[in-house]
């Protein structure tokens, strides 16, 4: 073989011997490392919760099985609920209490919606300082706006009277009669022993209203019903958060309507 050939050949192998170690001796890129998910938030903290089982209707005698513990996040627990940590003897000193206003499952149970003690469900239902009296209504609704007027609205109390004829007024003329508004914005407690609507339907028109009233208030109207005929007058759901109480001085001046003769005339002279 010619010496150029060997030379060559020599020059191939040792530049193939040099490539075969370069590639041997370096060394395959990094795997990438997959992002850690971040840490999960910690669990929130929680408290018990006095809570209905079941529906307790107005009046309901708490018993065994009517209440129970749930699980609230402490963060989103109001004030005003009963919480275990706090009160948790709750459920057991509320057995017997009576429901005062209408409690759903689920819901929450709140210390002014129970009352301990023995007592009727109408004693139950009244504040501390109020009375109930009832007035005779008339049973077809003529003196209730129909049979619309039902527990828990607000009406404006009206008497009807006779008025002895005035001096000079010519004789046989007839009975003259007078309205006045005695009272405004009062709650009606119950109609006849009705004191909540059924499942949302209206409760039929009992013979009887039952208002709730302060001493004062009361005094008035057992005295106005035996000198006069007493009328509810409905008022509007949004009335409901002003004070009710004796008509205004207005009211007073101008609110009586005189029946004489058939005519119906103002009378700011009472």
């Amino acid at each position: 073989m010619k010496k150029s050939r060997i030379i060559v050949l020599f020059l191939a192998l040792a530049a193939a011997a040099g490539a075969f170690m370069m590639a041997g001796g370096s060394s395959p890129p990094p795997a990438p490392v997959a992002a850690l998910p971040p840490p999960p938030p910690p669990p929130p903290t929680t408290d018990d919760v006095l809570v209905a089982a079941k529906d307790l209707p107005l009046g309901t005698r708490i018993g065994d099985g009517d209440m129970a513990w749930q699980s609230w996040p402490k963060d989103a627990i109001p004030a005003g609920m009963l919480r275990r940590s706090q009160d948790g003897k709750a459920m057991e000193e509320f057995k017997g209490a009576t429901v005062r206003a209408s409690i759903f499952a689920g819901e929450p149970v709140r210390n002014e919606k129970l009352i301990k003690g023995d007592g009727g469900l109408m004693a139950v239902m009244l504040p501390s300082g109020r009375r109930a009296v009832a007035i005779n209504i008339d049973s077809q609704g003529a003196t209730t706006a129909g049979g619309f007027i039902l527990p828990n609205d607000r009406v404006d109390v009206v008497r009807t009277f006779r008025q002895e004829p005035k001096p000079g007024a010519p004789a046989g003329g007839g009975d003259s009669f007078a309205t006045a508004t005695l009272l405004t914005n009062i709650k009606v407690l119950a109609i006849g022993q009705n004191v909540q609507d059924k499942n949302g339907q209206p409760v039929v028109v009992g013979s009887n209203a039952t208002l709730e009233l302060d001493p004062q208030q009361a005094e008035a109207v057992i005295n106005a019903q035996r000198t006069g005929q007493l009328s509810l007058v409905l008022r509007s759901v949004l009335d409901a958060r002003q004070a009710g109480g004796a008509a205004p001085a207005h009211e007073a001046a101008h609110g009586l309507s005189v029946v004489r003769y058939g005519t119906v005339s103002e009378d700011a002279g009472r």
